[in-house]
């Protein structure tokens, strides 16, 4: 009886034991395909999946269904190239040289493009890079040059040169994807495919198709929209990203030149009327006919609205002009979603592929009275990421845990089966996708942002981040540090850094943050060393000078003279 049941049980491990290799055999012979999906500075609030009080997403939510949606997901730096950078290269900014949008990606980098075409993956992408006019690593690419414009886009291209496509910019990156999904994509190789939008960037041009419904509707105002920064510091009270005072009335408002010299506004930059006539110059004159009729219509009612309107009337006009324009092109990037997400449907390509959509960072949707990024408050620092994985992730899955843009290279790497290189700094998501949160460690993420004095004037800082609680040092022409309770102020109102209350959760993350920037190869040194080269190229006046970020340069030149005699 014994050794029937011996010879029974050896049967079944024999059996099981076929089966895990046989399923082995198969990943290694079946590599999953990976579409990765990104917009530009697409705020999480403005995904259905997190929040529909904005806009309904129903295709990009379609993902989150399929699979998992990341509550904590975030980025380490929140600017454009920066965070693009570290996607690439899985590693932080200050490893990988790209702190800013002003000093240049260091091509050295190997990135995990390169790592998939080198392991047999078809590579491919469009849209929005943002730096750098030849991507490693990709068989096939159509790129915008730098931000790229929404309509009739210039494409820099690898094959045809430099180009210009008739239309709207969310539309033609779409059509080109799909078009290389149908006609390039070869059946016997799997693909890896970077599918990019420009869209919600600023100057946010809606598709003519959406223009007349979004500047009709009305959306609800953030709690924080009057915010007065009176619980924060310097770094707070002195950014220039308020709605009433730094948005640009023509390039962003939309309110013609020459209604603004009517009514006597005065452009915030030079690049206020310029951004204007700029983008809306591109349309043709169908675009700009459509264009007009959605728009005279605001400048009209605008002109007659103006003379009786107190400053607080101001604000709330400018943030339903700004969401009608910013929400109008999210609804075309949704609609161009759901045309992928459908041929990969139609073609039997879902369940072998896995689909990601993020944002190369958030974005101020009027909380705090502001918009842009750039701070490590929740708006800025955290980024949607939605994952699915047919019969891998489980659909309708969530997860809490602190990931951010460090960990999508190891991520993919991981899934396809090809090594990392031993110098990447994230963390493959592999477990949490599987529902294996007990193999997860980090409890913690770390932040640094460096683009100051510049546009919007943020100061430096760097920052330690857990579930509970924000750790922030502002630096440079101020020494500030600031503690944010997440769970107990969870809109990042006031500073408790100096609540005794707080004693110990301070020493705490002042340990923990000094073993994260030790960990990650930061210091204090290397911050002065991409300050001074910054000054330095400055002083050649290579940066941006602008308002009241030009005061600031001559009086550090100053400073910096004065500390040299």
């Amino acid at each position: 009886m014994k050794i029937t049941k011996f010879l029974l049980l050896s049967g079944v491990a024999l059996i099981l034991l076929n089966s895990c290799s046989k399923v082995e055999q198969t990943e290694a012979q079946n590599p999953p395909n990976i579409v990765f999906i990104m917009s530009d500075d697409h705020a999480y609030q403005a995904i259905s999946a997190y929040d529909n009080t904005l806009i309904e997403t129903p295709n990009i939510d379609r993902i989150a269904k399929m699979g998992m949606l990341f509550t904590n997901a975030s980025v380490t730096n929140s600017i454009c190239a920066p965070s693009r950078a570290t996607i690439l290269t899985g590693k932080h900014s200050h490893i990988n040289g790209k702190v800013d949008n002003h000093f240049p990606f260091d091509t050295t980098n190997v990135t995990f493009p390169q790592l998939f075409q080198d392991a047999g993956y078809q590579t491919a992408m469009f849209g929005k890079l943002h730096f750098g006019n030849s991507p490693k690593g990709f068989d096939q690419f159509k790129i915008l040059p730098g931000q790229g414009s929404y309509y009739n886009p210039d494409f820099i291209t690898k094959n045809e040169g430099n180009i210009k496509v008739d239309g709207y910019v969310t539309d033609i990156i779409t059509d080109m994807t799909l078009d290389w999904l149908q006609n390039e994509r070869k059946a016997d190789q799997p693909f890896m495919l970077m599918y990019l939008h420009k869209a919600p960037h600023r100057e946010w041009l809606p598709a003519e198709r959406h223009m007349e419904e979004f500047t009709n509707r009305t959306f609800k105002e953030p709690a924080t929209l009057f915010d007065d920064y009176s619980g924060r510091g310097r770094a707070a009270r002195e950014a220039e990203m308020n709605l009433l005072t730094d948005m640009h009335w023509s390039g962003d408002s939309k309110i013609y030149p020459e209604v603004m010299d009517e009514l006597g506004l005065e452009g915030t930059s030079d690049w206020d009327k310029g951004a204007f006539e700029r983008e809306v110059g591109r349309l043709n004159e169908s675009q700009r006919a459509n264009w007009d009729k959605a728009y005279m219509k605001v400048n009209e009612d605008f002109k007659k609205a103006y003379p009786t309107m107190s400053g607080a009337d101001k604000m709330r006009w400018r943030y339903q002009r700004y969401m009608q324009d910013y929400l109008g092109t999210i609804k075309a990037v949704d609609e161009n979603v759901g045309r992928v997400l459908d041929y990969l449907e139609a073609n039997d390509l879902m369940e072998n592929t896995i689909i990601v959509y993020t944002s190369d960072q958030g974005f101020y949707l009027g909380e705090h009275g502001w918009f842009d990024k750039r701070f490590v408050y929740n708006e800025s620092f955290k980024t949607p990421l939605l994952i699915s994985w047919p019969n891998r992730v489980k659909a309708g899955s969530k997860s809490e845990e602190m990931v951010q843009n460090l960990d999508f290279a190891q991520t993919f790497l991981a899934a396809a089966g090809i090594e990392a290189p031993s110098d990447m700094q994230g963390e493959s998501l592999m477990p949490l996708l599987a529902g294996q949160n007990g193999e997860w460690t980090r409890d913690a993420v770390y932040y640094h942002y460096y683009e100051y004095p510049s546009v919007h004037m943020v100061k430096r800082h760097y920052a330690i981040i857990n579930q509970d609680y924000k750790l922030t040092h502002y630096y440079f022409d101020v020494d500030e540090w600031e503690l944010i309770d997440r769970k107990n102020d969870p809109m990042e109102m006031t500073n408790v850094y100096d609540d005794p209350a707080y004693s110990e959760i301070k020493a705490d993350l002042h340990k923990k943050l000094d073993d994260l920037r030790e960990k990650y190869g930061d210091n204090s040194q290397i911050s002065q060393q991409y300050i001074d080269r910054y000054l330095d190229d400055l002083a050649d006046r290579k940066g941006f000078f602008g308002g009241k970020n030009t005061e600031l340069i001559e009086k550090i030149f100053k400073d910096r003279e004065s500390s040299n005699e």
